[in-house]
């Protein structure tokens, strides 16, 4: 999996085209509220702007359906770029065409300009080869930085690669895979492994894959009511998949499967109120938020003993303050695990979210900015986009 990085590139005087992931969340206001994948790009960008490189960035932002749209233009990330860089930030009016051309002719040497939105033309998801080509006009080389896009084969994570000699890694492309490769080879052990959040369909793949591999594997959130109806208990309202009843039986027998053995119910998810029962005494009515005082000892218990610890989704409803306790307890025994010599990963938005108001954000050994694209590499998926990138020499 070791990929050819922006290292191995001369990129003294040259133009470089870098797909990063500014794929950052908005308020209605068009402010940004979160701009940690910003910061995760800089190391990428100060490397080729200090070895004397002109930085071309490309990224999408939502979803405009293959149209312009200016809610979901780019031009707020580039106006909080050069505010976190103290240095000017080119915007384009455009990402592709003759406008751009010409706009980028016009951009000094060794400075940084970002391009619009990929998304604004639909041959970025359809992965065209004229809009790929175009893209590549624009640049001397390419680097990829985009781990959250690396399952997607679009034209500016793959496409684009066939006009480059060299298509190589940034600097978070490589972090990602030197974190995340040895936990499908022979991560140190106990390997623990906790599973949560709303639906077992995005897990599942996940689950199967990493179960030969792990030590532990901790189910929580609304994955562990499919889990526990197939083995008989009531889970009264909580949300569960039917149609992959049948796969969650091929699994729960597997004694490394640790369940919750109490949780917090409440009868609607809109109240400030909610009880701790065995998970036998969920009522017909009720619905699992969260799980249980005697869930997290044991979680807790089981994860500061790992050596190699992955979180992948909430325990619960975190964001309501009744059920956020069992999410927050787990962030905070993954942040004693470190401390106590363990590597730790976590991944998605909604654990990105959590470690951030357990305050333990910067206590792990690494965060994963990739939401699907971390669950398909642990799935033991091939990416895309880094298939299409140059192995190493």
């Amino acid at each position: 999996m070791a990929k050819l990085t922006v290292r191995a590139l001369n990129v003294n005087g040259k133009r470089v085209l870098v797909r990063v992931d500014f794929n950052v969340p908005m308020d209605a206001n068009g402010e940004i509220t979160d701009d940690r994948r910003i910061h995760a790009a800089l190391p990428t960008i100060n490397y080729l702007l200090s070895n004397g490189a002109t930085v071309i960035l490309a990224s999408h932002l939502g979803k405009p359906k293959g149209k312009p749209n200016p809610k979901l233009s780019l031009r707020p990330v580039a106006d909080r770029l050069a505010k976190i860089l103290d240095r000017q930030v080119y915007f384009a009016p455009d990402c592709v065409g003759s406008n751009v051309v010409r706009f980028l002719q016009k951009v000094p040497p060794n400075s940084l300009a970002l391009l619009e939105n990929l998304r604004f033309h639909p041959g970025e998801e359809k992965n065209e080869r004229d809009f790929a080509k175009a893209l590549a006009t624009l640049a001397d080389l390419y680097v990829n930085d985009a781990f959250g896009t690396a399952h997607r084969a679009h034209a500016s994570t793959t496409g684009v690669t066939a006009f480059f000699a060299q298509p190589v890694a940034g600097l978070l492309m490589e972090k990602e895979l030197q974190f995340l490769t040895p936990l499908l080879e022979t991560p140190p052990q106990p390997f623990i492994v906790i599973i949560g959040g709303a639906k077992i369909s995005d897990k599942a793949g996940v689950i199967k894959n990493l179960l030969p591999r792990v030590d532990r594997l901790l189910i929580g959130g609304g994955v562990a009511f499919n889990f526990l109806k197939a083995r008989g208990y009531p889970i009264g309202k909580s949300i569960w998949e039917p149609n992959l009843m049948a796969e969650v039986v091929c699994l729960e027998k597997n004694p490394k499967i640790v369940l919750p053995v109490d949780v917090v119910v409440t009868s609607s998810p809109d109240t400030e109120n909610g009880r701790t029962v065995e998970i036998e005494n969920i009522g017909p009515d009720e619905i699992g938020l969260d799980i249980g005082d005697k869930t997290i000892h044991n979680f807790t218990q089981i994860i500061t003993t790992g050596k190699t610890v992955v979180w992948a989704g909430p325990m619960g409803m975190f964001e309501k303050h009744p059920f956020q306790y069992g999410t927050i307890a787990i962030a905070q025994a993954i942040a004693v695990a470190t401390e106590n010599g363990a590597t730790t990963v976590a991944g998605g938005g909604d654990t990105i979210a959590t470690l951030k108001k357990a305050g333990v954000s910067d206590r792990l050994s690494h965060i994963s900015t990739g939401g699907s694209a971390t669950l398909e590499f642990l799935e033991g998926k091939e990416l895309p986009g880094i298939t299409a990138l140059m192995d190493e020499l």
